[in-house]
């Protein structure tokens, strides 16, 4: 089982290209499920969950063919309208698949979704949308089975908390549903965005992606279409934290810095420099103390659930008393007691975290517990005095392309040992 194996101390300089984006590369990939033509994604980061959700859509019927970060997908028949246990237990989107099979071929069965032990995502509200879509769904061995003989139709869809990929579902669903479907509580993170351009691309009708309020209106078929897949957002994140916990001078390129304003206002706040030298770039930059801040997870364009570990660990060098607090998942503060091993102050408390700074770092062999966890473990190292080996790091490649080549390109020093 691999690890890596840092030794802390040494600021991050120089340019980081950022990766494309995990989490819209994997609804967009489900989407070709859609159409019996040919769909192309250009920028696919090549980690381990797009991996995966490839295996699935080959195992459902689709020939896929992968050229570095092009990928091209033509599902002509689906042979096995299925998600089965063994190709999806290690990764949350498999419910991905079940909207756009139940509208293309009337039937699926999707496994409940495994992954990260962060906490609850239910799929009830993907389940409660598409019956309100005319589908039959029931739940038997682990197993979601859903069936729609009659196809799906248009219908008002309120969720009772926002959904990233229960929004994702219900508009690839709808998207061939006759008669307009309205999505209210949508999710208007970037990634649902790009699946909706990548939709209209394909001959969708949709109006309000990015919007709480999202309507589709139903065509006949969708055709095949070519689209590059946005820039990771949480990997800009991820970097923009490392280069202020290293007080180094880090220039981050191909990302979109308007998806990131939350983050980029809480480091302005603890005394970052984070500036944009272009349209599609980053450069952060950190003076030797930084002031701790409070922050609270929310649905974008709140500050992303995907960076609350790895802000804790900068806040673990700030000076002062920070509170961060978790909205999103309740069981995603398993990497305070890790970051607790390298010296760091954080108390829990219910859906809080207590981090008193600044603490200094000291190098140790901690464990990772999920993907973000990885991130801010890795953050952690890097700051640390001494020897970081960091045990799971499988973790981190279901969603992080080649993070240490890319950290060790700007100076750090971290490698890969088996």
């Amino acid at each position: 089982m691999d690890r890596f194996l840092i030794h802390g101390g040494a600021p991050l300089e120089g340019t980081i290209a950022v990766s494309g984006s995990k989490n819209s590369a994997l609804p967009a990939i489900a989407a070709c499920l859609l159409t019996g033509d040919t769909v192309t994604l250009d920028r696919v980061p090549q980690v381990r969950d797009i991996r995966t959700m490839l295996d699935l859509v080959r195992h459902i019927g689709a020939d896929v063919r992968v050229e570095g970060g092009r990928v091209s997908m033509q599902a002509r028949e689906i042979a096995h309208p299925e998600a089965p246990y063994d190709l999806v237990k290690t990764m949350r989107a498999s419910s991905l698949v079940l909207g756009p099979l139940v509208a293309r071929c009337g039937v699926a069965r999707v496994s409940l979704p495994g992954g990260c032990a962060i906490g609850a995502r239910p799929i009830n509200l993907h389940v409660s949308a598409l019956e309100h879509l005319g589908a039959e769904l029931r739940q038997e061995h682990g197993y979601i089975e859903a069936r729609a003989p009659h196809g799906l139709h248009g219908a008002e869809i309120d969720f009772d908390r926002v959904t990233v990929t229960g929004t994702e579902d219900v508009l690839m669903a709808a998207a061939l549903a006759i008669g307009e479907t309205v999505i209210d509580n949508a999710a208007r993170e970037p990634e649902v965005v790009d699946l909706a351009r990548l939709l209209i691309a394909m001959g969708a009708s949709i109006d309000g992606a990015g919007s709480s309020t999202i309507r589709v209106r139903g065509v006949s078929r969708l055709h095949g279409a070519t689209q590059p897949i946005i820039a990771d957002r949480i990997e800009t994140g991820t970097f923009l934290i490392a280069g202020a916990l290293t007080r180094g001078d880090l220039l981050l390129t191909a990302c979109e810095p308007a998806h990131l304003r939350a983050l980029i206002a809480k480091l302005h706040q603890a005394g970052a420099e984070v500036v944009e030298p272009s349209p599609d770039s980053l450069r952060v930059r950190a003076p030797r103390k930084l002031s701790s801040v409070d922050i609270t997870t929310e649905e974008h364009p709140g500050f992303a659930t995907d960076l609350q570990a790895q802000f804790m660990a900068l806040m673990t060098c700030a000076e002062g008393i920070s509170f961060i607090t978790e909205t999103i998942f309740e069981n995603r503060f398993m990497h305070a007691q890790e970051l607790a091993r390298m010296g760091a102050n954080i108390r829990i408390e219910g859906r809080q975290a207590i981090v008193a700074g600044a603490t200094p770092l000291s190098g140790a062999q901690v464990i990772a517990s999920d993907l973000r966890a990885s991130a801010s473990l890795v953050l952690a190292g890097l700051a640390a005095h001494g020897e970081t080996v960091i045990d799971r790091v499988y973790h981190i490649d279901r969603g992080y392309e080649k993070i240490e080549a890319k950290l060790a390109g700007a100076g750090a020093r971290i490698r890969r040992i088996s």
